[in-house]
């Protein structure tokens, strides 16, 4: 038997309703801020995620699905994330020339190479924003404030909104110094990974799950304490604006994300009690990475949420059962007139926006009735010889345990 990848998931209809529902609201919420859907293609050329996530990120040197184009002309990857594709798309159609601010959504699957566990696959689903002209902190508020009311309406609990500043072009270097002296000193102490990442991408070290270099990360010199006056400013403004929008949240230094164009604010949504993976949203502020894919200097802001994580933590409180839907007639037909006689009434009805059901498989009365009552049909119609010659049939209300005489030509479902 042929089974599916590893670290792929089979989404099926039951499980697809609850898909379906939560997109819903991810959709819902991002009209009322404003955002319009962009969709983009599943896979990009190379050169894009080298350039947009950065060379030296895990995600670029382990974790990208990366293949030669069946021509041999070039090299194609299965999209890792899907900002840097997004700023391809707007800079390829010239849309920075129109009115700025500009707000887009995206809901579309990702690819990594990574070991699958609870919460991480190597196929998954993202919901994510991107804002587009805005360097103020109200714009990162706005960003923080859209996922904030996503995870809220959802009926999440117990998610707490951590944020941090990793500073600009200008404070940076600083930081980077202060961080790799600290680290250096303690090589030695350090997993094999990080010690590999200490001269190329030394913020990662801050987020590593290893139990030695967490207990380095927590004494390590903090990017709030390298921060030049203007981000300095900027984030504390940025607390302000959460204050007054009355969204909780945590100042947390060592929130650093894994992508080398994040600037100034990051934030992370974390939900308490789904295990290691339990970041649902992470974002920030990506000043520069436009103008890095050939754009205008046009800075940006946005999130990337996990759908499987959010379904994970919903799961885990009790607020992910869906019904599948339920439809509003049944029609039990006996012998091939009836059944054609059904088949034409579900259509008709179905064209008038009911969902109706006939039989397919040609049971018996007491078959087809047991399954109506699986399926939840509130009504049910029985078709037989003497309803096709008298043109009258019993309508059967499942509820109520009530029936009602119909004309099968004029049949229409009760109000």
């Amino acid at each position: 038997m042929i089974q599916k990848i590893k670290g792929t998931m089979d989404i099926l209809p039951a499980e697809a309703v609850l898909f379906r529902d939560i997109e819903a609201v991810m959709r819902e919420q991002a009209a009322l801020y404003g955002y319009g859907e962009i969709r983009t293609p599943t896979f990009e050329n190379t050169e894009l995620f080298v350039r947009g996530v950065g060379e030296g990120t895990d995600v670029v040197q382990k974790e990208m699905y990366t293949f030669v184009d069946r021509d041999e002309s070039r090299s194609i990857t299965l999209r890792p994330e899907i900002t840097a594709p997004v700023v391809r798309a707007l800079v390829e159609h010239g849309c920075f020339a129109e009115p700025l601010p500009q707000k887009y959504y995206y809901i579309g699957s990702c690819f990594r190479h990574e070991a699958p566990q609870a919460g991480r696959s190597r196929e998954f689903f993202q919901f994510g924003t991107e804002l587009f002209g805005s360097a103020a902190p109200e714009a990162d508020a706005t960003a923080i404030a859209l996922g904030h009311a996503v995870l809220s309406r959802l009926g999440l609990r117990d998610v707490t909104l951590h944020i941090n500043s990793i500073g600009c072009p200008s404070c940076r270097p600083a930081y980077r110094r202060a961080l790799v002296d600290y680290f250096l000193a303690h090589e030695a102490k350090l997993c094999e990974s990080c010690q590999k990442r200490l001269q190329s991408n030394p913020l990662r070290l801050l987020d590593c799950k290893n139990a030695a270099c967490v207990a380095l990360a927590a004494q390590a010199p903090r990017t709030t304490d390298c921060l030049c006056a203007g981000c300095a400013e900027h984030h504390a403004t940025l607390g302000q604006l959460l204050t007054e929008m009355e969204i909780p949240y945590t100042r947390d230094p060592h929130i650093v994300r894994g992508l080398d164009y994040y600037t100034k604010t990051v934030f992370e949504f974390i939900a308490e009690g789904i295990g290691a993976q339990s970041t649902v949203c992470g974002g920030g502020r990506y000043d520069g990475l436009v103008a890095s894919l050939g754009g205008p200097e046009v800075p940006g802001v946005g999130f990337a949420m996990g759908l499987t994580r959010v379904i994970l933590a919903m799961r885990q409180q009790g607020i992910a059962d869906r019904a599948q839907p339920a439809p509003a007639l049944y029609i039990a037909a006996l012998g091939d007139p009836a059944r054609h006689k059904g088949a034409a009434i579900v259509e008709r009805l179905r064209r008038q926006g009911y969902y109706a059901e006939c039989d397919l498989m040609a049971r018996s009365l007491k078959a087809q009735m047991k399954y109506a009552n699986k399926i939840g049909a509130r009504y049910t119609l029985i078709v037989g010889e003497r309803e096709i010659e008298t043109g009258q049939a019993q309508l059967r209300d499942m509820v109520n345990s009530t029936q009602t005489a119909v004309a099968l030509d004029r049949f229409t479902l009760p109000e």
